[in-house]
């Protein structure tokens, strides 16, 4: 049955949608259907960036160490950096610029001056080492990677093609800092070129279950219309805490704890941010007490991490020394979060709620939500689909929608979802059904009042505090040693991140590798977080099913119940 704040969401969202009101939509053909899809919003990040950096020109808007920007400072050095890259490095539309560098206010601005430039924002995951720095960027081709020198370092000595990294700085101006946007002309003064909805406008990074890294490619107008989902059901929530006389505070302000790569903080954070003129206050690396001391001093209203970041607040032994009270939301977004956190982060911060969301790269993030008293009601839902530009169902293998109630395929279909993975088009035709929904990979099922519940996965992913782990992709890079005769990967239940990789090996006759030496092997081949936290070694081989395949599942209860057990 629908709750009081299900029937009050409902009908503010019905009295925004009327009479050209903001979250009022059109129908446009996407997939061969026809698809809903805000009617006010920007056709195009470039003047979706012009319009509301012009509208909050004055408003603080980066703090970084103690570097802070207007958005009206963002904007010009955006717009100088895009100037440079048209005129100076004569980059054409389309073109695939690439960022390889840790979070700074410098990388959100080349993140804007390279969408700005016609180009094709490529998010490369900073985690990487410089092999998988070195794929990604030869995957897509890209023509630059603007790269911090950390990053840099990584991909020397690597096949990158005809690919040129230009450096940039941290810590300062952009004048300074992005100097390198502009060292061969251009500016201010360049003529942009003028940008068509359905242009290309970014490439971020998913581990697929085959290992390999796939870049999903999205346009301009799922970008746009993914981040106006966002900024709608932020606009409905404005409005029911006006209604209820709650204070709000002078402006919105969030953390950034979140890597600028994943599309957790690439739309819902950053791209929303703009148009609610929310303050963004970035941290170098995840601290709770850093991030508490950010909080009280920033008077930060709005918090979003990997669920361990919030439930590490929550319990922190020095929680109390802080004034937390500005933060009313604690949102999660790219792993499950456990019940017990649900209820914990209420118990202890008795000022605030806790959230959730449910979307992907795939879907620019959009999907489910789960909102205050409601995810304290369900606390193991991701909450219903957004409106009015989300649909979700479960679909069988045939593509045909599942009961309520059933489980099936948990399948997303909005003008948000990506265009395909670049130059893999049979990854992209096996990612969507016939008539536009999208294979999420996860199996799940919806309740009579329309919520989501995740219960397992298709895909051999892990998802370790948000990032995602392709099992054969380490599988692959074990195998690599030649003492190992078979082995598996799987994930293991971890309080911290969720879940984190656990490996079972079975040596070959006569040869001979610790545990330790195979994570040290493994250290050269792939990145840290990718990197198996329990490894064990069997004096037997593996358990296999019927089709002679190695027995995953049945190894990752064995070993989740060891661990369970101490």
């Amino acid at each position: 049955m629908p709750t009081p704040l299900d029937m009050a969401i409902d009908a503010t969202i019905k009295r925004l949608m009327e009479n050209d009101g903001p979250l009022a939509v059109d129908h446009v053909e996407k997939f061969g259907v026809k698809l809903p899809m805000i009617k006010q919003a920007p056709a195009n990040l470039a003047d979706y960036y012009a319009f509301f950096c012009n509208m909050h020109a004055e408003k603080e808007f980066i703090v970084d160490g103690d570097v802070r920007l207007t958005f009206g400072q963002c904007y010009a050095a955006a717009k100088e950096a895009a100037g440079g890259l048209v005129e100076g490095y004569q980059l054409q539309k389309g073109d695939r610029v690439g960022i390889a560098a840790r979070n700074s206010a410098n990388w959100m601005i080349l993140n804007m001056a390279i969408t700005m430039a016609g180009g094709v924002a490529t998010l490369l995951n900073g985690w990487w080492n410089g092999g998988e720095l070195a794929d990604g960027i030869k995957m897509v081709e890209c023509r630059y990677v603007f790269a911090d020198e950390q990053r840099a370092a990584r991909l020397e000595g690597q096949d990158i093609g005809d690919c040129e990294i230009l450096l940039f700085q941290h810590d300062c101006a952009p004048s300074e800092g992005l100097s390198a946007a502009t060292a061969k002309g251009g500016g201010m003064a360049t003529e942009l070129p003028k940008i068509d909805p359905l242009d290309n406008a970014t490439i971020l990074y998913t581990s697929g279950s085959t290992g390999q890294s796939k870049g999903a490619y999205s346009d301009h107008r799922s970008v746009v219309q993914g981040t106006m989902s966002y900024v709608g059901q932020t606009l409905v929530f404005f409005e029911l805490l006006t209604a209820t006389g709650a204070d709000m505070p002078a402006q919105p302000s969030a953390l950034v704890n979140v890597p600028l790569f994943h599309v957790t903080a690439s739309v819902p954070l950053v791209l929303q941010s703009y148009a609610i003129g929310r303050k963004l206050v970035l941290m170098p690396k995840w601290d709770a007490e850093e991030a508490m001391r950010l909080i009280e001093k920033e008077k930060i209203s709005y918090f979003v991490g990997v669920p361990l970041m919030s439930i590490e607040i929550a319990t922190h032994p020095k929680r109390h020394e802080f004034d937390l009270t500005s933060c009313t939301a604690f949102a999660a977004g790219g792993a499950p979060r456990p019940v017990e956190h649900v209820k914990k982060i209420k118990k202890e911060m008795e000022h605030a709620y806790p959230l959730i969301g449910y979307g992907l790269t795939e879907t620019n993030g959009v999907g489910c939500g789960n909102f205050t008293e409601n995810y304290l009601a369900k606390p193991e839902s991701t909450g219903q689909a957004t409106k009015p530009l989300v649909e979700v169902e479960m679909l069988d293998d045939d593509g045909n929608i599942m009961p309520q109630g059933e489980r099936g395929e948990v399948c997303i279909r909005t003008i948000a979802n990506f265009n395909g993975y670049w130059n893999n088009p049979e990854a992209t035709k096996a990612a969507f059904t016939d008539d536009g929904w999208f294979r999420t990979g996860d199996i799940g099922y919806l309740d009579e009042d329309g919520y989501l519940y995740i219960v397992d996965r298709k895909k051999d992913i892990i998802i370790r505090g948000g990032e995602n782990i392709s099992c054969p992709e380490v599988e692959a890079a074990a195998y690599e040693n030649e003492a190992i005769a078979e082995l598996s990967v799987f994930g293991i239940t971890d309080d911290r991140y969720g879940e984190v990789p656990g490996m079972v090996y079975h040596t070959k006759n006569g040869q001979d590798v610790s545990p330790d030496e195979l994570r040290a092997f493994l250290a050269d081949r792939l990145a840290p977080f990718k990197i198996p936290e329990h490894v064990w070694r069997s004096e037997d081989a593996l358990p296999r099913l019927g089709t002679q395949k190695i027995d995953r599942v049945a190894l990752r209860k064995q070993y989740n119940d060891l661990v369970a057990a101490g």
